[in-house]
């Protein structure tokens, strides 16, 4: 493959391409003929079929439209029912990104409109759907990428050139190891360090923050080295998997993060909620804002089922994981069919609310890692319950506001309301955003009967504790958790049965009494119950021949990797931290 820029090149007549890129595993060529831009006849397609990658064909950025111009003609050009808002040029790469509340009506029929704003002004132009909340997470985010648009061009032509110019370390034999650097027999502080002869990949870089003595991955191993670091592979945003990552970058890293878009929009605000409350129990934060804006311009998103180089030796898909919003599972093919490896991550293999359950179809499938967070024999979830009328404060808002901006990662059926405004389940009028202190204050002293959902939801920190101190005294209040909640927090210490708590300092100390009622509800989890893990491994396509048993208490994954070896004789491992395990 090293010279896959040159077989590109030698089927484009001469002086038809001033300048060829790679966008990561991409390629995109550059044209100052505008002709050959709008009509290529068809030479694009047939190069994308003989060499099996994406190629994709730009205007040069010199050939194009001055963006107010352009902005105006394609405000122009799209009819006022659909609803255009932002309008966002990506100027060296020749992009535009439009976002309508209608998007069919922004694209026109059979893309008729879009051919109109590339053969008029000369961008390409992306169409988006207006997310129904504005989120201004997703705002900075964007301006981070669009502001570095220089940057991220160059970044990603140097991803291209270690994916496609060859192997640099020396080969003697083809082999495959997997060490734990955290989350075996734990959950909390997820990482993976996945090593072949040629890469060295990172599969999430989390936190345990119910840990305070041992909150972080085993980065200081011999097998670990960031400057040989090729690739970080996140497979969603919760902080336990992705909380530790901009940490990588405070020391010198400056190489891929790829994840779904949702997957690095949540997790962005989740480093950035991190370092606010770090700041708010007078700790110097582990990281600042300049290290997470460095983790954004570094992350490279993929759709599920996109298939995606990241090493000249390792090739990726996302496949849904059912878990979260843009949750995934991380299928790796390593070498020329040497060994097929999925990452299952955190995954629901169960239909939710707003999910699809997990993918069980896998083109070849040699190692499956499988998590037991609820892999126990007593964890049968029970069913959920109705919706409840609800206050949502802290970042659960945000949160929700970037659920509607990928209503693509959703199920069918939500996906359907929300492109109804008044059918949309996220504008019901039963959830009220809390927006500051005083109206937390008139939620506790003047609200009646009601529910709220607030961050986070093991009280390590956030509104959540706030709440707890003005709520926890009256024995006609409940607390109801409905997540994992890890060892050593003081939502695992409450639900275990203390009653009392210092919430100030040892020289000044503040004590709560807790006498409202607790109560636990699984069924909300986003983790798979125990019957259906098993059922996930029954249904898999094809059936793995190794399953490694991760995240998960020590019992529940001895247990849950005995039962899947008494039930589908399959060869299963419960590894300890710091365990290398050779997968082939």
């Amino acid at each position: 493959m090293a010279d896959i820029m040159k077989e590109v090149m030698s089927h484009i007549p001469p002086g038809k391409v001033s300048e060829a890129n790679f966008e990561a595993s991409n390629i995109v060529l550059y044209t100052k003929d505008r002709e050959f831009f709008l009509d290529n006849s068809g030479m694009i397609k047939r190069i994308v079929d003989d060499i099996k990658k994406r190629v994709e064909l730009r205007p040069d950025p010199s050939i194009t439209m001055d963006m107010e111009k352009a902005e105006a003609q394609i405000r122009k050009l799209i009819p006022e029912e659909a609803g255009i808002d932002h309008v966002i040029f990506d100027p060296q790469r020749s992009r535009v990104i439009i976002e309508a509340d209608k998007p069919g009506l922004a694209i026109g029929k059979q893309g008729s409109i879009l051919r109109d704003i590339r053969s008029k002004t000369l961008w390409v132009p992306h169409i988006m759907r207006k997310p129904a909340i504005r989120s201004k997470i997703i705002e900075n985010i964007r301006a981070v990428l669009y502001e570095h648009s220089d940057y991220r061009r160059r970044f990603l032509d140097k991803v291209g050139h270690r994916i496609y110019d060859g192997w640099k370390r020396e080969k003697r034999e083809e082999w495959v190891r997997l060490t734990y650097l955290g989350g075996a027999r734990q959950v909390g502080r997820s990482s993976l360090l996945l090593q072949t002869p040629e890469s060295r990949i990172l599969l999430d870089c989390g936190i345990n923050v119910a840990d305070e003595s041992a909150p972080y991955p085993y980065l200081e191993v011999p097998e670990f080295n960031i400057q040989e670091l090729d690739a970080v592979i996140l497979s969603h945003s919760h902080i336990d998997h992705s909380g530790f990552i901009p940490y990588l970058y405070k020391f010198g890293y400056r190489g891929p993060v790829y994840c779904t878009p949702p997957t690095r929009d949540v997790s962005a605000l989740l480093a950035l909620d991190y370092v606010k409350i770090q700041r708010g129990d007078n700790k110097d934060p582990i990281y600042s804002t300049d290290d997470i804006k460095e983790m954004v311009k570094h992350t490279i998103t993929l759709d599920y089922d996109e298939v995606a180089d990241v090493t000249p030796d390792v090739r990726i898909t996302l496949y849904n994981a059912g878990h979260i919003l843009g949750s995934a599972m991380v299928h790796m093919h390593v070498g020329n069919g040497l060994h097929n490896v999925l990452y299952g991550a955190d995954m629901k293999y169960g239909k939710t609310m707003l999910l699809d359950p997990a993918v069980t179809r896998f083109p070849r499938l040699e190692t499956l890692t499988l998590e037991a967070t609820y892999g126990g024999k007593d964890n049968v979830l029970p069913p959920r319950h109705a919706d409840v009328p609800v206050f949502i404060d802290g970042i659960v808002w945000d949160i929700t506001a970037i659920h509607t901006a990928y209503p693509e990662y959703l199920n069918t059926n939500v996906r359907k309301l929300i492109f109804h405004k008044d059918q949309n389940p996220f504008l019901n009028p039963i959830f009220k955003r809390v927006g500051s202190s005083k109206e937390r204050k008139q939620i506790i002293e003047e609200t009646g009967p009601c529910v709220i959902i607030a961050t986070s939801g093991m009280l390590v920190g956030g509104p959540s504790v706030e709440y707890l101190k003005h709520l926890a005294g009256n024995s006609k209040n409940s607390l109801v958790f409905v997540n994992y909640l890890g060892e050593g927090s003081l939502g695992r210490r409450i639900q275990r049965g203390e009653k009392e708590f210092n919430m100030g300092s040892t020289a000044r100390p503040d004590m709560m009494a807790v006498n409202l009622e607790v109560h636990t509800v699984q069924g909300f989890t986003g983790h798979s119950g125990r019957n259906q893990l098993m059922n996930f491994v029954k249904n898999c396509e094809p059936r793995p021949k190794k399953i490694i048993i991760n995240h998960g208490e020590n019992s529940r994954c001895l247990d849950l990797a005995s039962s899947i070896h008494k039930t589908f004789r399959i060869e299963t491992n419960a590894p300890r931290n710091l365990e290398t395990i050779r997968l082939k």
